[in-house]
């Protein structure tokens, strides 16, 4: 005889029945395994509830870090790429490293002093120099100027 479909059960012991807790004494009645009194034999209580405390998730900052809105980012730009891109020397700007293709319209420079002038004259405005890259550029018989960062205007040397 040939088993069927209708014929087919689990083993014995196999499907236990879920216990109905709080549905009289017999079976996990009363207090129905919360124990007795306090929050969480009355009601749930959230996961991250602390008792009132501010909770964790709460009290840990949101963000990543520190982002101040009005941060200066400037362009970096060191003397041997200068001295590569204008071997000539002659009047280096904003306007003139747009060109070149080295920074986008609204971006500001600052000149750092890695690298050297080999014989390279250079009058250079930038919106910022360093120390390093000043007494370089004048080494080399070249001048600094400091550009205003908004209006594009030369502030002096």
């Amino acid at each position: 005889m040939a088993i069927r479909i209708h014929d087919l059960q689990p083993a014995p012991g196999a499907k236990k029945a879920k216990t109905r807790v709080g549905r009289g004494e017999g079976s996990k009645g009363k207090t129905a395994g919360r124990g007795t009194k306090g929050t969480k034999a009355r009601k749930t209580v959230p996961a991250g509830f602390e008792g009132g405390q501010q909770p964790l998730q709460i009290r840990l900052p949101k963000l990543k870090g520190f982002k101040p809105h009005n941060k200066l980012v400037y362009t970096v730009v060191n003397l041997d790429r200068l001295a590569e891109l204008f071997p000539e020397g002659g009047q280096v700007g904003p306007d003139e490293l747009i060109e070149v293709g080295v920074l986008n319209k609204k971006e500001l420079i600052k000149v750092l002093g890695s690298g050297e002038l080999e014989g390279v004259k250079l009058d250079v405005k930038a919106h910022a120099f360093s120390a390093s890259a000043v007494n370089k550029i004048a080494a080399a018989g070249g001048s600094t100027t400091v550009v205003d960062k908004k209006t594009g205007e030369a502030l002096g040397a």
